[in-house]
């Protein structure tokens, strides 16, 4: 088989999946023994030493052991999922990205994000409900409502955009009910988010120029995009998803046609204006919990009527 090295350090503590056999093949350690990482590889194709109680060292590959941790947390969840129809729970979905932001090419990809809300018998189950599915070769990521609900209370950039994007894929009703109460999940934490990560694509760009002497222009553009919905959020208690006004201008950083002095200075420019608008806003400082968690308690109630 082909070795990954995998983060499992030494010290670890580990669980062999095999009978250890000394020498002669006499029985060493038997299956479910546990033992310490002393070495781990080098090089891509060597394998773990592992030390037992007794001294004993064994060479083994990386699918003969278990770390310790991960074992006893190890639960049968595949078959509470045997049945689980994905599909049938899922209550919104949009699409997201450059083509709801008006921003999309011939080549952009599409992109798809949602939320299913868990059959009751699944989330109260040994095995709990899956927060999120995601594919990364299909493009798309479905979130479980609790776990979308707490994300965009604290005014994560990419949730709250599902909830405004202009895209709709597919809505039940209880998808309906969750957008109608979209408003509730905007507050002033948008200015800290959304500037957050601004921040963390710059930092990108900062280190791409320092350690390439070049820069990745469409990281340039989504950090302008996201100063530009964060102070319209505030100004409009909206979060406008399509750039229209500023769709040329974006195109252009996207295509490198500006220098990057130029996108700097716009950059700062947004930065100032993203907090003249948090001065003015008429959005609360924080998002309204109540109404959220109400809407978050009858969705669970409504799963009883799958039972």
């Amino acid at each position: 088989m082909s070795h990954q090295l995998l983060n499992i350090s030494a010290g670890t503590q580990v669980v062999v999946a095999k009978e250890i056999r000394g020498s002669n093949r006499s029985l060493v350690h038997p299956r479910g023994a546990v033992g310490v990482i002393t070495r781990t590889p080098a090089v891509s194709g060597e394998n773990y030493l592992v030390r037992f109680p007794d001294g004993f060292e064994a060479s083994m590959e990386v699918s003969d052991f278990s770390v310790l941790k991960h074992f006893k947390d190890r639960l049968p969840g595949a078959g509470a999922l045997g049945n689980f129809s994905l599909e049938n729970h899922v209550i919104y979905r949009c699409i997201v990205g450059s083509r709801a932001y008006g921003l999309d090419t011939q080549d952009s990809d599409t992109d798809l994000r949602g939320v299913y809300v868990a059959p009751a018998d699944l989330q109260w189950s040994l095995y709990g409900a899956p927060e999120q599915f995601e594919d990364h070769e299909g493009q798309w990521c479905l979130w479980e409502l609790q776990k979308f609900v707490v994300m965009a209370l604290k005014a994560n950039p990419n949730i709250l955009e599902c909830l405004y994007s202009p895209l709709i894929d597919k809505i039940t009703p209880l998808g309906s009910e969750l957008l109608e109460i979209r408003q509730s999940f905007l507050s002033q934490m948008v200015f800290q988010t959304f500037n957050g990560y601004a921040l963390s694509q710059f930092k990108k760009i900062e280190q791409d120029l320092r350690n390439q002497g070049e820069i990745k222009w469409k990281h340039a553009m989504h950090l302008l995009r996201l100063l530009l919905t964060g102070a319209a959020t505030l100004r409009e208690s909206y979060i406008p998803v399509q750039v229209e006004k500023d769709r040329a201008r974006l195109l252009a950083v996207k295509s490198g046609t500006l220098s990057w002095e130029e996108v700097n200075t716009w950059r700062m420019d947004l930065h100032a204006d993203f907090e003249k608008a948090l001065v003015t806003t008429e959005l609360p400082e924080r998002p309204d919990y109540e109404t959220v968690n109400g809407f978050l308690i009858k969705a669970r109630r409504r799963q009883l009527d799958f039972l």
